[in-house]
């Protein structure tokens, strides 16, 4: 148990120390809060100077006001050492979530697959809280405090050596209470950290999918759910609240025995000419000084629990390999062929997507892939933006390993457009440039240019706001139809060598798609083009047409060929075309 407590200690220090550290900020922080436990161990033993020497007669003037000057001296170094040290708590905490933010972007898609993104936002809001909380206000509390009591016990020590020892006999039987119960807090935290992320991806996927919920009227299927996870965080949080409330009563019970007791001896001492009043009453500050700290040291190791069990998490993000090629060469795709060569792909092996597939594509052409849902089609795609590496195989480019390119290099050559057609939160004109470098560069003639080649720019000037329309959260002010034709327009504007369409006019009507087909045809001379697409009317005059089901490549050739030669394929056309 005491290793993993501190392989955890360890995990959280390194984390800690791979952020930019304000080093000036956090020496001052530290040296002003040792600067200002001193001068505050200095306002008991002033306190008994005064009380020792005070008569109504003659009021000692000076020291009264020696002590409002080392008040003041306290509050303004408390201060600004405070604020030194949650400076440097925001600074890490800020680098921190920087280096999570970058890191997440540039996670493969493989990744996401597995993982809630709603978990994933937990990690990188809460949990970050937790640790920013540990630091900006925790650990400022739990450094002078350490440094007052240190500072006190050893004023008292030198005061009366005597009651000061029999004051801390009251530590161990404390502790012996409190740390099985900081052990317990510390699982019930790690639990409740689990939980949180749960409950947020939950409330995450609900509210994404709010159409999907309302068809369905799962209204009652989501209640449930909801308060499932809502119960499941009030149970945890009642146990935690049974902890605080055992650990509460028993440090308040020992801090008032310590002061009934210091009370009751001292007044015998100061009884019998042994201890003088001041002697007392400073004592008695010392005291107060140290219990103050010692009951948020409680509260410090519950957070520092959190923290470790927040940064574990955090680290485990940290420490996925990020996507990246094999190379880095840079390679102008224009007028090169494709070969996919034995291509096999499975996310395990019991589950296998693509079986050896192989097929060559010429510069220039048209190349569809068709076949029953779930044979394998888009998965294809996702292997050629490189999305997914092939389990076996590989994938040419002229004679070079896509893998080989730097994937920044190959992807800016291609235009992708999806049947879902994702749109970010902001406006028409930042989902037409989104991913260009060049963004400031791109007029509004060249974006109204690019939206009458998709038969947007109608729909899109009919908006009061034109191009700065707002299309909402994952473009629902949008029709599914107008979506599709900002991807279209999107994949115009970044002039692609490759175009690959995935369903890309599923969502338009018979007359929007005649016009759409018009302007992808004129798009698609002289750039290699692969299409999916469930309607063989979108696809019949592709040079070639790739039939897959269940993986493996069981036809190719034109429509023509095809239809003379497989069988499957010949039926979908006399159900489609006829």
């Amino acid at each position: 148990m005491k290793k993993n407590s501190e392989k955890k200690t360890n995990k959280f220090l390194q984390l800690i120390y791979s952020t930019n550290i304000p080093k000036i900020a956090l020496t001052l922080g530290l040296v002003g809060s040792l600067i200002t436990t001193v001068v505050s161990l200095s306002i008991p033993l002033l306190t008994r100077e005064l009380i020792d020497g005070f008569s109504v007669e003659s009021i000692n003037w000076i020291l009264i006001g020696i002590i409002f000057l080392v008040f003041m001296l306290q509050a303004i170094l408390e201060g600004t050492s405070l604020y030194a040290l949650t400076y440097v708590g925001q600074r890490i905490v800020a680098s921190l979530r920087e280096k999570m933010w970058l890191k997440l972007v540039r996670l493969p898609v493989s990744y996401f697959d597995k993982t809630k993104s709603g978990e994933t936002v937990s990690r990188v809001v809460n949990d970050t809280g937790i640790v920013k909380d540990l630091i900006s206000q925790q650990f400022p509390q739990f450094f002078g405090g350490v440094v007052t009591v240190v500072g006190a016990v050893s004023v008292l020590l030198v005061m009366d050596w005597r009651m000061t020892v029999l004051m801390l006999i009251a530590v161990p039987f404390t502790a012996l209470f409190i740390m099985p119960l900081g052990h317990r807090m510390s699982k019930i935290s790690r639990s409740l950290q689990d939980e949180t992320a749960h409950f947020t991806g939950l409330v995450q996927q609900t509210l994404s999918e709010i159409r999907l919920m309302k068809a369905s009227n799962a209204e009652t299927t989501e209640e449930k759910k909801g308060i499932l996870g809502i119960n499941n965080l009030l149970s945890l949080g009642m146990k935690e609240g049974r902890i605080f409330a055992l650990i509460a009563p028993i440090i308040y019970l020992v801090i008032m025995v310590v002061i009934v007791f210091i009370i009751g001896y001292g007044g015998i001492r100061v009884t019998q000419g042994s201890m003088t009043t001041g002697t007392l009453v400073a004592f008695l500050l010392y005291l107060f000084q140290i219990i103050f700290p010692i009951t948020s040291f409680a509260i410090f190791f519950t957070q520092l629990q959190k923290a470790q069990g927040a940064s574990e998490r955090i680290t485990e993000i940290l420490n996925v390999e990020e996507e990246s090629s094999d190379g880095d060469k840079e390679l102008d795709v224009s007028n090169q062929p494709i070969h996919i060569d034995n291509v096999s792909f499975f996310y395990n092996e019991e589950n296998p997507v693509l079986r050896k597939m192989s097929f060559n594509v010429t510069p220039g052409t048209v190349v569809a892939l068709a076949g029953p849902s779930g044979s394998g089609k888009t998965t294809m795609f996702g292997l050629l933006e490189q999305f997914y590496r092939p389990t076996k195989g590989e994938i040419y480019i002229g004679k070079i390993s896509i893998k080989e390119l730097s994937i920044y290099s190959w992807r800016r050559q291609i235009g992708y457009v999806s049947q879902d057609s994702p749109m970010v939160l902001g406006s028409i004109r930042e989902n037409l440039c989104y991913g260009l470098e060049d963004q400031k560069d791109i007029d509004d003639e060249r974006l109204w240019e690019v939206a009458k080649m998709a038969f947007a720019d109608q729909f899109i000037s009919d908006f009061p706001k034109g191009l700065d329309t707002e299309v909402g959260e994952r473009g629902v002010k949008l029709s599914g139809g107008q979506r599709q034709r900002i991807a279209i327009a999107r994949a115009i504007l970044r002039n692609p060598k490759i175009l690959m369409m995935d369903e890309a006019t599923v969502s338009l009507d018979s007359q929007s798609e005649g016009m759409v087909q018009q302007a992808l045809t004129k798009l698609m001379q002289g750039r290699t083009t692969f299409l999916i697409a469930h309607r063989l009317s979108t696809i019949i005059n592709a040079d070639k047409i790739i039939f897959i089901e269940d993986g493996h490549i069981t036809g190719e050739g034109t429509h023509d060929e095809l239809v003379k030669t497989h069988n499957l394929y010949k039926e979908f056309a006399e159900q489609q075309l006829s």
